[in-house]
């Protein structure tokens, strides 16, 4: 089996090799500061005992399971601490996919690339499935596309890339499409700390044998590089998802989970509120700039990214590469993101310099789109 390197990296390296200076909007790396008690635990764990040294459970150090449980209103047999929300979701769309009901998986489209390439490793079929212009759940084009080869649905809210916040009772007839035709739903919500929108809704209030949440620590504490994420699993799934867990890893890493568990405990909610806030202006100040370029675009409910369409302008992965060369802004083509969105570019605002860089684009799209080469 050949694997199709992610498109992200293509695009930041040329944008790293690029003449001149070049913002970069491409990669989901929050710009602020972790929690401080993040720092002060990574601190304190340098003098523990060589035993803290050494592998932890494979599931998941017990207290930040615990933690998590008590957070999500879960069992905590029912959580797997993870290497990033990634394998978390990796986890278990190979559940979904290895229960012998059928190998098909319905990704929304637009769809973050990781999906379908994820689908591809487990040997499943994955099906573009259209969602709303804003980015919501077309529930009707779901039940449409569901089949009793179906196995799997996955579901991403607050969305990257269309930054859609989905409504809970769509959700939930998506549960109830998957229960009839024996399939598993993954709920990643790993954004769930950036609802800007104030309207999201956990997929564990449905209290659904048929739902699988993920999530993590890597965009809500700014430690993409810790690599702490979570699956929540109903109980007849848990222990599939922990042998696998084992045996592709055997554990996730001791100091990340460390340090995660003592953040969680002692991180106020003025931290999340205050990263909120800033994303929010960034928002509103890009969103404006977006209007003064004459761009069609999608308002964010949640997350950090912007869908954007210049007329004239193409998603291309070439004209990306023109708005690096020529505007010195680096973002990510449409069509890296399914089918649906395929003229529009998407770009991610945490980076300190997002109004700068929407001022560039606004300056670069005055006239209306540049002249094809």
């Amino acid at each position: 089996m050949e694997y199709e390197e992610p498109k992200f990296f293509h695009v930041m390296e040329y944008a790293a090799a690029a003449d001149g200076d070049v913002i970069d909007m491409v990669s989901g790396n929050p710009d602020w500061e972790p929690p401080a008690a993040l720092r002060e635990a990574l601190r304190d764990y340098a003098d523990l005992p060589p035993a803290d040294f050494q592998y932890p459970p494979s599931e998941g150090l017990r207290e930040l399971r615990e933690t998590i449980a008590a957070r999500r209103g879960v069992d905590v047999d029912r959580v797997v601490v993870t290497n990033g929300t990634g394998e978390a979701n990796y986890l278990a769309m190979a559940r979904a996919l290895d229960r012998g009901a059928g190998d098909e998986a319905l990704l929304t489209d637009p769809v973050y690339p990781y999906y379908p390439g994820k689908t591809d490793l487990l040997g499943g079929e994955p099906t573009l499935v259209p969602t709303e212009r804003d980015g919501s759940l077309d529930v009707d084009a779901v039940r449409e596309a569901a089949s009793e080869d179906t196995a799997l649905a996955v579901l991403n809210t607050p969305n990257n890339p269309t930054g859609a916040v989905y409504d809970l009772d769509a959700v939930r007839e998506v549960v109830s499409i998957a229960e009839s035709v024996d399939a598993l739903v993954v709920v990643d919500e790993v954004y769930d700390r950036f609802d800007l929108a104030g309207s999201f809704e956990s997929a564990l209030t449905l209290d659904s044998d048929r739902v699988i949440v993920t999530s993590g620590f890597s965009k809500s504490m700014a430690i993409t590089g810790f690599r702490v994420g979570y699956g929540i699993f109903p109980p007849d799934h848990v222990d599939e998802a922990r042998t696998r867990h084992m045996l592709v890893n055997v554990a996730g890493a001791r100091p990340s989970q460390y340090a995660a568990y003592h953040a969680l405990a002692a991180t106020p909610r003025e931290y999340y509120a205050e990263s909120r806030d800033l994303l929010a202006d960034r928002v509103d100040a890009f969103t404006s700039a977006l209007d003064a370029a004459g761009a069609e675009y999608n308002r964010p409910e949640g997350g950090f990214y912007v869908l954007a369409r210049f007329e004239g302008f193409p998603g291309t992965m070439a004209n990306v590469k023109r708005l690096v060369d020529e505007a010195g802004v680096a973002g990510m083509p449409g069509e890296a993101f399914g089918t649906a969105r395929d003229e529009w570019i998407r770009f991610a605002l945490v980076t300190p310099r997002a109004t700068e860089a929407a001022e560039r684009l606004a300056d670069y799209f005055a006239d209306g789109a540049p002249a094809p080469r």
